[in-house]
């Protein structure tokens, strides 16, 4: 069969260069769900409305990650508003530091406090229009007039936060100290959050929840980090109902 003059035909891969292919591919995929995303299950109704109960989020780690540890990635600071995913900064009683999810409500030198649920920075009232609001019947003046009530002897407190809080205070504001950040549940009501344990160190943020890849419906619980056998029955359920509870409409929703 002839061929144009100065026309090369293109070189077969092989067996060797196909294989080093699919390792680069693989190594990319392997650095992103290592360093890059993370997966992780809402298991309980302190962010809602903006997180539900069964989301399953994608939450991206190097942009609120430490510039020491990727430098050639993107970063940024952490801001007001930032739905963030962090360790926990009191421990349980196992010694474990759980994943929780809140929003930055104060960043390091912010003045905080509530009045009647409304949150009130640097003097300023905030609207909050993703927040849930105080009613008569959720009124608890340790949580919605915070913090104006002493945090002792209140159940949840931490003895670690209920020790360190008065030394923050300030004209009845708490101020925020550098590399702290405060952070709160959009579920106001039913959230234990800064309020309860402290600030969040710069060091515990993992990321932030960019999206909801999956949603299905599971039952309504306050329990933030559920014991291993109530994570095994949510996961028996997931199996079970994929079909008929998946929320098709939250796919893909984007988190803000």
């Amino acid at each position: 069969m002839s061929t144009h003059p100065g026309k090369t035909e293109p070189a077969n891969e092989t067996p060797l260069e196909g294989f080093a292919s699919i390792c680069s591919i693989l190594a990319i995929g392997l650095f992103a769900l290592t360093f890059t995303f993370q997966n992780f299950m809402i298991p309980s109704s302190s962010m809602a409305s903006t997180l539900l109960v069964g989301d399953h989020v994608m939450v991206e780690r190097v942009t609120l990650m430490s510039p020491a540890a990727l430098p050639f990635m993107p970063h940024r600071d952490v801001k007001r508003g930032d739905v963030i995913v962090f360790f926990k900064p009191a421990a349980e009683a196992n010694g474990e530091h759980p994943y929780l999810v809140k929003r930055v409500i104060g960043i390091p030198g912010d003045r905080i406090h509530l009045r009647n649920g409304t949150v009130y920075l640097n003097g300023v009232a905030q609207t909050e229009s993703y927040a849930a609001k105080t009613t008569y019947a959720t009124y608890d003046p340790y949580v919605d007039d915070f913090p104006l009530i002493s945090p002792r002897n209140q159940f949840g407190v931490t003895p670690e936060w209920a020790e360190q809080m008065p030394n923050h205070l300030q004209g009845g504001d708490l101020v925020v100290p550098p590399g702290r950040y405060f952070a709160m549940g959009d579920n106001r009501d039913n959230s234990l959050d800064s309020r309860y344990w402290g600030f969040v160190p710069r060091e515990n943020i993992v990321g932030r929840p960019l999206l909801v890849y999956w949603s299905i419906a599971m039952p309504v619980s306050s329990d933030e980090h559920p014991p291993l056998a109530d994570q095994a029955s949510s996961t028996m359920h997931e199996a079970l109902h994929f079909f008929d509870e998946t929320r098709w409409s939250r796919t893909f929703h984007r988190i803000e």
